[in-house]
């Protein structure tokens, strides 16, 4: 959900940190990721429009998809959950054996 902004104050110094574990393929990949959507925005001449993208923009994004729909996770591991989502069992993922 997204908070009111206060003028003046930037936009990372309004967020609560908040730490997460995650698996090395996902460390690469998230970063991967960022700096293609940089680059594409970079690219398509739009370097000073709108925001950099960072890893926690795309984590921001990532649990306001899983925030949009609850009822849908269902589980008790890991692996429960992310079948619950369409997601494969962890180590069968392409992503997570990088």
């Amino acid at each position: 959900m997204p908070d009111s902004q206060t003028p003046g104050v930037p936009k990372y110094l309004q967020l609560v940190r908040r730490e997460a574990r995650m698996h090395s393929g996902q460390v690469s990949e998230l970063a991967n990721l960022t700096r293609a959507l940089n680059e594409a925005r970079r690219r398509g001449g739009r370097s000073g429009v709108g925001e950099r993208i960072t890893d926690n923009t795309l984590v921001r994004v990532a649990v306001d998809l899983l925030l949009q729909d609850p009822q849908r996770l269902r589980g008790t591991t890991e692996d429960e959950l992310r079948a619950s989502v369409g997601l494969p069992p962890l180590g069968q993922d392409t992503q997570d054996q990088r």
